[in-house]
Formats: C-alpha cells, sequence, structure tokens
C-alpha cells in the first residue's frame, strides 16, 4: 500500500530526527536523565513502527486466500514470538 508505505517511511525518518537530536544531546554534556528520557522515546517510536509493520502482515494475510491465512497467521506469531 502507497500510503502507508510513505507513512512509515515518515515514522522512520522522525525516529531518525530523534536519534541525531539524541547523539547532539550527548556531544554537548547534556544531563544523563534527559538523554534517558529522550532514549526512551525514541525506542517506543521504534515500538510503534514494529507494530504498524506487524498489522501490515495481518491486513496483507486476511488479503490472501484462505487456504494460506493460517501460513501467514503462522508468521507473524513466529515474529512476534521472536521479536516482541
Amino acid at each position: 500500500d502507497p500510503k502507508a508505505k510513505q507513512a512509515m517511511l515518515g515514522r522512520l525518518a522522525r525516529i531518525e530526527g530523534q536519534v541525531r537530536a539524541i547523539q547532539r544531546m550527548i556531544d554537548s554534556d547534556q544531563e544523563c536523565e534527559q538523554i534517558a528520557q529522550q532514549l526512551s522515546a525514541a525506542r517506543k517510536a521504534l515500538d510503534r513502527a514494529f507494530y504498524e509493520m506487524v498489522a501490515c502482515m495481518i491486513r496483507a494475510g486476511a488479503e490472501e486466500p484462505e487456504a494460506t491465512r493460517g501460513e501467514s497467521g503462522e508468521q507473524v506469531a513466529a515474529l512476534l514470538a521472536r521479536y516482541a
């Protein structure tokens, strides 16, 4: 889905900006607590991107023929077991 692809790329660009800002914070000797807060925010943003990707897999699996939906479900379950 081109719209979903653009949304994901935009989300990742924002995360990239967050990480660059954290690098600048470290370089300018910001307080550790402030850096930790920004790291937490970036981690949560990556988690949201991950879950959106899993949702994309689920939606794609729902569009498959009924005979192969079980395989798609197993792939999503394996992905979640491995990375979540």
